[in-house]
């Protein structure tokens, strides 16, 4: 069995610890609003909010799920998504019934209108990438990565 070797923690001076620039949770915050403002014009075409278009990515991927089921995939609560989902239904697209083998449960769909609404965001990811600067691999790397660093801390959170 081959061992992995570890590298030894980066030492910094008391200083440098604090450093904005040096904390990966500011980089990540940084990016992340640049990201969604990045997204801002190209979802203002389409009439969606940055999380209501997460809210779509989902249910194109996979339609009629539950509330509950969304939130997982979103990593967020239901007090987050049905604001989110009320607004999605106003615009007409989605619509959301209860579960007729459990009345508890919730089902989110799209309308027709959400479901045409899917050919209009398709160049979305592309303007995007586009604007990144990164070439392909770069960003399926970085996804890699975000994913794996996600995992993570989800992972090593509920040790504590």
């Amino acid at each position: 069995m081959k061992l992995k070797k570890t590298l030894p923690p980066p030492t910094f001076s008391d200083n440098q610890t604090l450093n904005i620039d040096l904390q990966m949770c500011f980089a990540l915050y940084s990016a992340s609003l640049s990201m969604t403002k990045a997204y801002k014009p190209l979802l203002a075409e389409l009439k969606l909010t940055y999380p209501q278009y997460l809210v779509l990515l989902v249910l194109w991927e996979k339609d009629a799920v539950t509330v509950n089921s969304l939130g997982e995939r979103l990593f967020s609560d239901s007090g987050t998504l049905t604001p989110l989902l009320k607004r999605l239904e106003k615009l007409g697209f989605i619509q959301r019934q209860r579960s007729a083998e459990d009345e508890r449960k919730v089902i989110v769909s799209l309308t027709k209108e959400g479901k045409q609404l899917q050919k209009q965001a398709a160049s979305v990811p592309v303007q995007i990438s586009c604007n990144t600067g990164c070439s392909l691999a770069e960003l399926l790397l970085l996804n890699e990565q975000l994913i794996s660093l996600r995992t993570a801390l989800i992972k090593n959170s509920i040790k504590t």
